[in-house]
């Protein structure tokens, strides 16, 4: 099968598309036929050398959707059911920009029903992080909420989910993205000017680390989307990060969601698989609204 795979260091070009054995389930695992997998920065990441990792292959993609096509003993899953998964970690050799993949099966979940491959291949990865991120604040609905980089992939899910717990959601974003993070149901909008001490909890997607901290209220909290990245606490704030982890049961329900009409989907641009170095030249233009995405 062919694979996307970076083996030196280096950007968009340090990208490969190369011929790999196919994968083999074992106990407790599927594997799925790639019909769609989305480009999300951490590969930028990865194939800069950011988390490490020289001296071997590094596969990239986190996100699938597909059929799965073979399993493995104690995998509660058939040949032939339609899934979307997280396929985690930072550092393996194989991930989900390939022909084809192998997942834990606990964290699989039937694809929507309401959605193609291409978009449901934008939901795990960023939906499971923002709906993680939202849990770790524990906020309930009579509290306030500001998400910074509303208009980004994880930060509109973040919104979006929120609103539907019923939070009062004010929006960080560009003045161009105004609309867009108001359909998501922010009840505010904001290009910057945000004074200090108004929020119960902000969710930083845009990772404006100390700055969104003012924004805080005293006892207040603080969650980033890059674990290690959040600022140390003041004013009895509570800060950290959140550190996606594959959850079948939680992508069920965000699915579910998508299905209820509550979660968007958002595609940017398609590419083929054999063309992953130029999605990654696409993603480093910056700008993209939605996923880009890779088909087989």
């Amino acid at each position: 099968m062919r694979a996307a795979v970076v083996r030196t260091f280096g950007g968009p070009d340090a990208v490969e598309v190369l011929e790999r054995e196919v994968p083999e389930p074992g106990a407790g695992q599927v594997r799925i036929k790639v019909a769609a997998a989305a480009l999300n920065p951490v590969d930028a990441g990865l194939a800069a050398g950011v988390f490490g990792g020289a001296g071997a292959d590094v596969g990239l993609g986190w996100d699938v959707a597909g059929t799965v096509d073979a399993v493995g003993p104690a995998a509660s899953w058939s040949v032939g059911d339609e899934v979307v998964a997280l396929h985690h970690g930072m550092l393996r050799p194989l991930g989900t920009h390939a022909e084809y993949v192998v997942v834990p099966a606990d964290a699989v979940a039937k694809a929507p029903a309401t959605a193609d491959a291409v978009h449901a291949a934008t939901l795990p990865l960023n939906a499971l992080t923002a709906a993680q991120a939202l849990d770790r604040l524990e906020l309930g609905a009579d509290h306030s909420l500001l998400v910074t980089g509303a208009a980004g992939a994880v930060g509109g899910y973040a919104v979006q989910l929120a609103a539907h717990r019923g939070m009062s959601v004010t929006a960080l974003a560009r003045e161009a993205d105004e609309e867009l993070v108001r359909s998501f149901g922010a009840t505010r909008f904001t290009a910057g000017a945000v004074e200090a001490g108004s929020f119960d909890a902000v969710l930083d997607a845009a990772i404006l680390g100390e700055t969104a901290l003012e924004w805080v209220r005293d006892g207040g909290a603080y969650i980033g989307v890059i674990p290690g990245t959040q600022p140390g606490s003041v004013r009895g704030v509570r800060t950290g990060a959140v550190e996606v982890s594959a959850d079948g049961a939680q992508l069920a329900e965000l699915v579910r969601l998508v299905d209820d009409g509550v979660l968007t989907l958002r595609v940017a641009e398609i590419f083929a698989l054999v063309d992953a170095a130029k999605a990654h030249a696409r993603l480093a233009e910056g700008g993209v609204r939605g996923r880009l995405v890779l088909v087989p």
